[in-house]
């Protein structure tokens, strides 16, 4: 781990560890019970109908939050689609600022795929229309307009999408929703001192992201469920804008994954422990006939070498009730049949270089240095500037030089640092350019494979990486054998200071106006340029 991932980090969550006294009292009251978001109905047309709206939300006894949801305060509700059926979904927004609604992981033309070139106004509606063709999977949808996708994840706007198929309706799985079928929306949250949402996307937020002191699951603090006694299926997703999660059962019980972002697996694989990047979901069961009590737990948090505060002791996400309604479900020892990975000798290869623009260090630290003060620095003492050194492009006398205007400054989008003009919403790269609407970086053939090969050498920051319009499988994960409850259908790949290799296929069009995403789902590296755009054509 390079000295500076450390000196930053430690600032950043070491300013966010110190919670607020009222904050505290959210721990000191009973739970909340879990929110369960409804199944969405169609209208007699078979239009889904989604309101981008503002609301007010509860995370805190007596302390009003200003948040976003979709047909509601917060979150939004779950579209249980079926394979091979015709869908349209009308979306209306009701916001004060443009949006966009990204369907994240569903198979579909780049049209109606809801990347940054379908802006929908305030006031205005679009309505898209689309025929679900892939397995049976947990996916979901949230905005992905440019350079505020993070901020209006933050706010709160996300839902799930439930794909069913004739193949998954043949396993004995647990399916009666929020009995033994449970959503887990797992999200962290940076409240001010007023109890409000505090986003900002400045340097620091661009180099590491952005993370809060909150963990919520389904859009509250700890809640507690009951659920039937037997085999328990949960759909989890993270997502959170730039945490990855470690989540485990508290009494050491195992999980059992059955699922990853595009369907089920060959079969189940048990795990004791479960990490998650940004944006990925799995489908696990666990046993819980013996009628005892647990949590679901997210470990301490490692990324780039480092535990992030304050969540570095085993954090409860959920209390988990069994009760004496026993689950209509079990376990069974094959789900489906994966097919086999294609040789990839031969295919067409693209080379996609994941590169942070090395001012994010210099100028990141002068922003933690403004915010938080020379005693958040990791333990270094006032007037002590030896480990500057380390930093690319700044020396101990630069560091002298400092000043609380010049950081401030330097942290805002457009500002010029010493020398040139350099935009902070352009920082990130991919193969040296920062995204660029209206130039997509390459055409892909429809129907035709190709290997994908995604580095992140250069860097140790963690790139959670999502390709639009397809399900890939997984070759290699920075430079490691695929573990085996990854070798399914996939949207996400894990990037972190070394190369991943992806099989990819697209089966839809997509053309310059509409083109699919790549990016990162750190979701402060996509706003600030690391995403390209690229066509699919006959």
């Amino acid at each position: 781990m390079y000295r500076r991932d450390f000196i930053k980090l430690a600032a950043l969550f070491g300013g966010i560890a110190a919670i607020p006294a009222w904050s505290k009292q959210a721990f000191a009251a009973s739970r909340p019970a879990l929110p369960v978001p409804d199944i969405l109905q169609p209208d007699v047309r078979g239009i889904y109908h989604l309101s981008l709206q503002q609301g007010q939300s509860q995370f805190l006894p007596g302390v009003n939050t200003t948040t976003w949801g979709i047909n509601g305060n917060l979150l939004g509700p779950v579209l249980r689609l079926r394979r091979g059926k015709k869908v349209g979904v009308m979306v209306k927004n009701n916001l004060p600022s443009v949006s966009t609604v990204h369907w994240h992981g569903l198979e579909i033309p780049g049209d109606v795929d809801g990347g940054p070139q379908a802006m929908i106004a305030p006031g205005a509606s679009r309505e898209v229309q689309f025929t679900i063709d892939q397995p049976a999977a947990t996916c979901w949808f949230h905005p992905h307009p440019h350079q505020t996708s993070g901020y209006q994840v933050a706010m709160g706007l996300a839902g799930l999408v439930l794909i069913e198929d004739e193949e998954s309706d043949k396993i004995p799985l647990p399916s009666r929703w929020g009995v033994d079928d449970i959503p887990v929306i797992l999200q962290d949250k940076r409240l001010n001192t007023a109890g409000q949402i505090d986003y900002q996307l400045d340097v620091m937020t661009a180099a590491v992201g952005w993370f809060g002191q909150h963990m919520l699951t389904n859009g509250v603090i700890y809640p507690q469920h009951g659920v039937s006694r037997g085999w328990l299926r949960l759909r989890l997703l993270n997502g959170c804008n730039a945490r990855s999660l470690r989540l485990v059962a508290s009494d050491g019980r195992p999980l059992y994954v059955i699922g990853s972002d595009g369907g089920l697996l060959a079969e189940p694989v048990k795990v004791t422990e479960l990490p998650m990047l940004m944006g990925e979901r799995f489908e696990v069961m666990v046993d819980c006939s013996d009628g005892k009590a647990f949590d679901l737990q997210t470990l301490p948090v490692q990324q780039m070498g480092m535990t992030l505060a304050p969540f570095d002791q085993p954090l409860p996400v959920l209390k988990i009730q069994p009760t004496t309604t026993q689950s209509g479900g079990t376990l069974p020892d094959k789900l489906i049949a994966l097919p086999p990975l294609v040789a990839t000798d031969n295919l067409p290869a693209r080379w996609l270089q994941l590169m942070m623009d090395p001012r994010l260090d210099q100028l990141g630290m002068q922003a933690l240095m403004t915010r938080y003060g020379h005693g958040a620095m990791a333990g270094m003492k006032m007037g002590d500037h030896s480990q500057m050194a380390a930093m690319p492009g700044m020396s101990a006398a630069d560091h002298g030089k400092m000043t609380s205007t010049d950081s401030g400054a330097m942290a805002m989008p457009g500002m010029s640092p010493q020398a040139g003009q350099w935009d902070l919403l352009s920082a990130n790269k991919i193969n040296g350019k920062a995204y660029d609407m209206a130039t997509p970086a390459f055409d892909v053939k429809l129907g035709q494979y190709e290997k994908w090969t995604l580095s992140g050498e250069g860097d140790m920051m963690l790139h959670p990486f999502h390709i639009h319009g397809t399900q890939f499988r997984i070759l290699s994960e920075n430079g490691q054998p695929v573990a085996a409850h990854r070798q399914g259908w996939k949207d996400i790949v894990h990037v972190e200071g070394g190369r991943s290799e992806v099989l990819v296929k697209f089966t839809h069009p997509a053309d310059k106006a509409h083109a699919y995403m790549a990016h990162c789902h750190l979701l402060e590296h996509e706003d600030s340029g690391m995403m390209l755009g690229f066509t699919v054509s006959a």
